[in-house]
């Protein structure tokens, strides 16, 4: 760091400047009582020595004026004059002795062993900002002072502030200083006075120490004066007349931005920032008025930085808290309701699975009324005998169309004694497989053999046409789902065996049995309307293709989708079968599994048929939007309990309930719930503003009523006059062009 020495007030200065620029060998003078020391520096005026005081051993610092010419005598006694004035200023180098007739004349103060200002910049580099601005502040501080009496420094500079034992600033060079009421131009030095001070016409200002504490300031932060660049020293050093260089230095400040090589400094926040702006703009009138509005300027940012925890407790701290018993009642809201949806599921889930169990005993009763309706039938002696005989006749042969007849007139008439149970149709076969009666009456079919059909063999499948061999049923059986040939329609069929009663253990002479539609027999479905509720019947077993082949397990023989489209046919009179809809392959391994608990072991445990028998996530497989969406779903095989045992149908209830509508109460209490606190969060947000805002206003002093200073005064703030609030302190005097008047102005 090498900043330009003061500039001088003439050419001929200036020159004599540079020629004592060498470090001299020997004290210019002698002054009685002191033993010099060492050189200290040279001055564009002058000579600073250490010596030290013969009686007292303290070490002082002497100044001498080292050409005996009226203009180096006037500069001493103007110096000597402006540090009488400060004789007791803790923040000015204090003034020992003058000797105004020495040659050459010399002045003596106290010498501060720490150095210059510009030294410890140069060793350390630039400062941190707190110690920066606490510097600042102390040296304003003497400004002010200085101010107040009437003194204005004119040459503020890191080379003109000395620092005690302490580390506390001290002015000093009072060499360019103007009283208050002086008119004569001061020079300062480049990069560091104001624009309008550069100029031999220009009339000392209050500002000018201003722009100067602003540059020293911006120095103390980034280690160089504002706008010193190699570029700009070069450009204003190439210019020899003096007038020229400082018209020049006035236009490269007044037109170049100040740097922001300060923003980047680390701690600098923006109201230091905003501070140094103002300090250091080129127009005076934009400038800080005085050096006591800058430290009032850097009170108001000490004190946003000592209330800065305080606002940041003030604001996060609610906020914090807020955040925290927000988090708190989440985690409870949420905790409640996934234990409230559990419980409420869990009860959904436990009524439809009654209501399967209940719709499956409804089934399994009417499966049991069928079968118990076509024994009664079976053990009546006149089947028996006519079908002993039919069974050897030829088909078609008179004797064969007699019997047949008395059969058919048999079976209308039995089938008329159980009207109660809804039937398709009622039909006999033989042993052999031939179907001998038919009800209604279809003669396309009597004679033909139908040993491959599953209500004839039982094997749990119907094989290809014309296929035999398979045996005959022995007990009570419910067929596979088959499609009818005639209506097109699926059905099933309820079959027993007719045993002659001459030989009860002999194989059967036939079988009697019963074809139901699927959607007739029971009361499975009933038209709810709004399908909050659906019942279905599925098959475990694999349904049975027209061509004999094995299908698929898992297919839906009952549902309201079905039951429309069934009722569709009905009116259009159509022939064309209804479609194949099959559970899902997830739903039917569980279905499955399900069934054989059931038949394998009834007394499984009671967890495990739980866990199998209800879907939390069931997805209705009709291709129909009004069964979309989740659901929950009960299962419950149908298992006829019999006289003789029980028997598995294969069959399974399940009972669906759209989870939307089982957990409506807890949606309602979940979206209030959410409208309850949010109404409470804002309610607390509104409440939490409007404290902020009043501490705000009560803090600012921004309104002037009576009423604000009744408040603040019980409150215990500071208050001033009602007349008065909004004034930050009293106003300095100020001469003519902007000068501090010589009126003292109280500071820290």
């Amino acid at each position: 760091m090498n900043w330009d020495r003061t500039q001088p007030q003439d050419p001929q200065q200036r020159e004599q400047a540079r020629t004592r620029s060498a470090q001299p060998a020997q004290v210019p003078g002698n002054v009685p009582g002191y033993e010099p020391e060492r050189f200290l520096g040279q001055g564009a005026f002058g000579q600073v020595w250490v010596a030290v005081e013969r009686a007292t051993g303290r070490r002082v610092a002497i100044k001498f004026y080292t050409q005996r010419s009226g203009l180096d005598w006037s500069l001493l006694a103007r110096e000597v004059e402006k540090l009488a004035y400060l004789f007791s200023d803790r923040y000015i180098v204090q003034l020992v002795g003058v000797g105004q007739e020495a040659d050459p004349p010399y002045y003596i103060m106290e010498y501060l062993e720490q150095g210059s200002l510009e030294d410890y910049i140069r060793q350390h580099g630039p400062l941190p900002v707190d110690e920066a601005v606490r510097l600042a502040r102390e040296i304003a501080t003497g400004l002010l002072h200085a101010h107040s009496k009437g003194v204005l420094h004119c040459d503020l500079k890191p080379a003109n502030v000395l620092l005690d034992q302490d580390q506390r600033p001290r002015l000093c060079d009072f060499g360019q200083a103007r009283l208050v009421h002086e008119q004569t131009p001061a020079l300062g030095t480049l990069f560091f006075m104001a624009p309008e001070q550069a100029d031999y016409d220009g009339v000392p200002d209050a500002r000018w120490d201003v722009y100067a504490l602003g540059a020293l300031l911006y120095c103390m932060l980034t280690g160089e004066p504002p706008h010193r660049t190699e570029e700009n020293l070069a450009r204003l050093e190439a210019i020899q007349d003096s007038r020229r260089r400082l018209a020049a230095y006035r236009e490269l400040i007044r037109n170049s931005p100040l740097p922001p090589v300060h923003r980047m400094v680390p701690g600098v926040d923006r109201h230091l920032a905003e501070i140094l702006q103002r300090c250091l703009d080129p127009d005076p009138e934009k400038r800080f008025p005085t050096v006591q509005a800058v430290l009032e300027a850097l009170r108001q940012r000490q004190r946003r930085l000592q209330r800065r925890p305080l606002l940041v407790l003030g604001v996060l701290g609610p906020l914090l808290l807020l955040a925290v018993v927000g988090v708190f009642a989440y985690r409870g809201f949420s905790t409640t309701l996934v234990q409230s949806e559990q419980a409420l599921t869990q009860r959904a889930l436990q009524s439809d699975r009654f209501a399967a169990w209940y719709v499956a005993e409804a089934v399994a009763g009417q499966v049991l009324q069928r079968w118990q309706a076509l024994q009664q039938e079976a053990r009546e002696p006149e089947l028996h005998k006519l079908i002993a005989e039919l069974a050897p006749l030829q088909v078609g042969s008179p004797q064969w169309k007699a019997a047949q007849a008395r059969l058919q007139r048999w079976l209308e008439a039995a089938r008329q004694r159980h009207a109660n149970l809804d039937s398709t149709s009622w039909f006999v076969n033989a042993a052999a497989g031939p179907q001998l009666a038919r009800v209604p009456l279809d003669e396309k079919v009597l004679g033909r053999n139908f040993a491959y059909r599953d209500y004839f063999h039982g094997r749990g499948r119907d094989f290809p046409p014309g296929t035999t061999g398979q045996g005959i049923i022995t007990r009570p059986h419910l067929s596979v789902v088959f499609v009818s040939r005639a209506t097109g329609n699926r059905m099933v069929a309820f079959s027993v065996p007719v045993f002659d009663p001459r030989r009860p253990d002999g194989p059967p002479i036939g079988i009697l049995a019963m074809t139901v539609e699927l959607g007739r027999f029971t009361e499975v479905q009933r038209d709810r309307g709004d399908l909050k509720l659906v019942t279905a019947l599925v098959d475990s077993k694999p349904d049975s293709r027209p061509d004999g082949s094995q299908g698929r397990p898992g297919s839906l023989l009952e549902h309201p989708y079905l039951a429309e489209l069934q009722r569709r046919k009905e009116q259009t009179r159509s022939r064309e079968p209804l479609p194949q809809i099959y559970l899902p392959e997830q739903v039917t391994a569980r279905l499955l599994r399900l069934v054989r608990q059931r038949e394998s072991a009834p007394g499984a445990p009671a967890a495990e048929i739980a866990e199998l028998a209800v879907l939390h996530d069931y997805h209705d497989p009709v291709p129909d939007e009004r069964f979309a969406g989740p659901w929950l779903a009960a299962l419950e095989p149908v298992v006829v309990s019999a006289p003789w045992g029980r028997e598995p149908t294969g069959w399974v209830v399940l009972v669906q309930e759209k989870r939307a509508e089982a957990l409506g109460p807890l949606a309602h209490l979940r979206s209030g719930l959410v409208r309850l606190g949010l109404w409470a969060l804002w309610s607390v947000v509104l409440v939490l503003c409007g404290v902020w805002a009043g501490a705000w206003l009560l803090r600012h002093q921004g309104l002037s009523s009576r009423w604000w200073y009744r408040v603040r005064k019980s409150l215990g703030m500071t208050v001033t006059t009602p007349g008065t609030l909004g004034r930050r302190g009293p106003p300095t005097p100020r001469g003519p062009a902007g000068r501090t008047s010589p009126t003292e102005v109280e500071s820290d």
